[in-house]
């Protein structure tokens, strides 16, 4: 691993055991425990029921492309040297939407419904980022 000089996630009591699932190569999904709705981003609230009681659960890790876009410019200087870069928008399954980085897919090959699988990307100590490939 080289260092990492991108931004950086700030764990909160709410998204902690997103992080640490990721850090176990588990895709992890924050989901009310009242109402069962399933959510990401991890949050606080249920924007369902308003309920405060969440609980989590592992995800199958593979969804459909929704959308992409072909980054080709650099919102921040640490990641200059990946450009360009694929960020994938992905329906999971659970029924949530998520945002990651794909790797190894030829942007000319994306097309909506391309089904995709999450991988694992360590890139320091601790910090473990989800990416999509194909299958």
């Amino acid at each position: 691993m080289n260092e990492y000089d991108k931004l950086l996630p700030s764990p909160s009591p709410e998204t902690q055991p997103y992080w640490d699932g990721l850090n176990d190569h588990r895709l992890r999904l924050q989901r009310c425990a009242d109402c069962g709705k399933v959510r990401h981003y991890p949050r606080p609230v249920c924007d369902a029921c308003w309920s405060m009681n969440t609980e989590w659960i592992d995800a199958e890790g593979r969804g459909t492309l929704h959308s992409w876009t072909v980054t080709h410019h650099a919102f921040h200087p640490g990641f200059k040297r990946d450009l360009p870069y694929v960020l994938l928008t992905v329906d999971l399954p659970e029924g949530v939407r998520m945002n990651a980085q794909a790797r190894g897919i030829d942007p000319a090959a994306l097309r909506v419904g391309l089904p995709v699988v999450v991988a694992f990307e360590p890139v320091k100590p601790g910090l473990t980022l989800p990416v999509f490939q194909t299958e």
